[in-house]
């Protein structure tokens, strides 16, 4: 920053000759002063003794007139000195603040690729390399939106405090904008572990419990490091302030996907799999114009009497470009994209259509996005579809995690008995893998509760007892909810869950999922379409020209 602030007048030429004016015309003045002041002040002494004539009027009056050009003269040097010296410091103060952020008065983003560029080429010259790191304060937004922004402001400037005191001399530190801070420092090249000793100790100082006021703050931080060497130790090619920046923050990126509060070096693979992450998102925004994501349809049979009681609705992604994508790999995304409302309404659209052509008797089974939940409207939203198609709410039941029970448990309950007062029946779906208690189990209006099949698999083994199983089962006897086991993968499991009770089940043994065409058929060899299909208008968002139960 010193190097950016130091630079000073563009054109000091052009302020040296207004000062040489002003103090020209005051010289000059004095000079006038000496002559005309030889002749008049001698015969203006000898004339007050007595011994000689008067002084001329004329060179009287030109003398005065000097001493008052003097005087203005010096005046207005001292005024444009004054002048010109107050710029200057507004000047400093306006490069000051277009190179600082005013919040922790330590560099912006601008200023940064500068003294980023800066230090890298002076550590070139001494044989070093630079560590370029990033900085990111983890959920940061909970704490403007609990204690407000002025504690947040705070935060800041204290995380900004406590990063400077562990950074070498010759750093340089900045705030790139809201929670994201930088730094860049020159290390021996080679020795990772200076960099990698420094952001530990940065880990434990931010961990330390901050007094905020009447608050206690506990922070963590994600890092993302970068630098201008590569692993070898020779200099990397084509690495510059903006690439440094650039590779920090991919790696940033990735330490808050695998979970925040550690850091990353950048590596090559990181920005092939942010460009693969770019790819789709544009992929989603383009499959939902196009109408590419499709259900795909799991059964559930009734374990006691073999019988295919209903299906669970599943997402797949018919991409042009990737082909047949998983959801475990676009449904987080499309939540954090903030699509995933309109995905599932899209899905469950053409999910209701389809599941109007099978018996009256077979139930759809939706899982409902966390996301969805803390839509206050959704409850309304979601029964205006099933009137729309001409669904029956009774054979409908929504899937909710217990994830979600955390978020606004209130909104959550009015949501599920709005949603079972229109008949729509609401299961506890992943049961046992999150934080649900025995109380908002007897306070939620819940229908059913899904057994994890992370629990299921246990019982792979003949013989097996699951005792975590057996307590879910007793559970659910008690408080009169029937059970249904996800993830039933072979007979052994399923004979093991026949001598449990009464409990509905789906997975592979009974087929993987299938397309809406491949249900049709199934269910027309078995005798169970629906005799008659209501006719209704097409969904908004149906494809022209594909048929119905095809278009899946």
């Amino acid at each position: 920053m010193t190097a950016l602030i130091d630079q000073e007048d563009d054109n000091p030429l052009q302020a040296a000759e207004r000062d040489f004016v002003a103090l020209g015309i005051a010289a000059a003045a004095i000079l006038l002063m000496l002559a005309t002041g030889g002749i008049v002040l001698p015969d203006a002494i000898r004339s007050l003794f007595g011994a000689g004539h008067a002084p001329d009027h004329l060179l009287a009056s030109a003398l005065l007139l000097n001493i008052a050009l003097t005087v203005f003269g010096w005046r207005r040097y001292r005024e444009l000195t004054s002048e010109i010296a107050e710029r200057r410091r507004a000047e400093d103060q306006a490069r000051l603040l277009a190179a600082t952020d005013p919040l922790t008065q330590c560099l912006n983003r601008r200023s940064m690729i500068e003294a980023t560029e800066d230090l890298r080429k002076r550590a070139a010259q001494r044989g070093e390399a630079i560590a370029y790191c990033m900085i990111d304060l983890d959920h940061f937004k909970q704490i403007n939106d609990m204690y407000g922004h002025g504690c947040g402001d705070e935060v800041l400037i204290s995380l900004c405090q406590k990063i400077r005191t562990l950074l070498p001399r010759e750093a340089r530190l900045a705030r790139l904008g809201g929670d994201e801070f930088a730094f860049v420092m020159p290390y021996p090249v080679g020795h990772f572990e200076v960099i990698d000793d420094l952001v530990i100790r940065l880990f434990a100082t931010v961990a330390e419990p901050m007094q905020l006021r009447e608050f206690t703050v506990e922070m963590t931080v994600s890092v993302g490091l970068s630098t201008d060497h590569d692993a070898d130790g020779t200099p990397g090619t084509v690495v510059d302030a903006g690439v440094l920046m650039h590779r920090a923050d991919m790696a940033l990126y990735h330490a808050k996907k695998q979970g925040r509060n550690r850091h990353f070096w950048f590596e090559s693979s990181m920005e092939n799999e942010l460009r693969f992450r770019n790819q789709l998102e544009s992929g989603i925004r383009r499959g939902l114009a196009q109408q590419e994501f499709v259900p795909y349809y799991e059964q559930q049979i009734d374990i006691d009497t073999g019988q295919l009681v209903g299906f669970e609705m599943l997402a797949r992604w018919h991409s042009e470009q990737l082909g047949l994508v998983s959801p475990e790999i676009f449904i987080p995304i499309a939540e954090e994209m903030g699509l995933i409302s309109q995905l599932s309404e899209q899905l469950m659209d053409r999910a209701f259509m389809d599941a109007r052509e099978w018996d009256d008797d077979l139930t759809l089974a939706i899982n409902i996005s966390p996301v969805q939940l803390r839509d206050p409207w959704f409850a309304q939203r979601l029964l205006k579809r099933l009137i729309e198609t001409n669904f029956p709410p009774r054979r409908l039941e929504i899937e909710i995690t217990e994830s979600c029970l955390h978020e606004n448990i209130g909104l959550v309950r009015s949501m599920i008995i709005s949603l079972r007062n229109q008949g729509v029946q609401v299961s506890l779906d992943d049961f046992g893998t999150g934080y649900s208690s025995l109380e908002q189990l007897r306070n939620l209006p819940f229908d059913r509760i899904k057994i994890d099949r992370s629990f299921v698999r246990e019982l792979r083994e003949p013989g097996t007892r699951s005792r975590l199983i057996d307590a879910i089962v007793a559970l659910g006897r008690e408080l009169e909810l029937p059970l249904t086991a996800e993830g039933v993968e072979s007979e052994e499991i399923l004979t093991e869950l026949r001598s449990m009770g009464q409990i509905k089940a789906q997975g592979y043994v009974y087929g993987k999922p299938e397309s809406a065409q491949k249900v049709r058929e199934r269910l027309a060899t078995q005798g169970r379409l629906a005799r008659v299909t209501p006719d209704v208008a097409e969904p908004h968002n149906q494809q022209p020209g594909i048929p119905r139960a095809a278009s899946s």
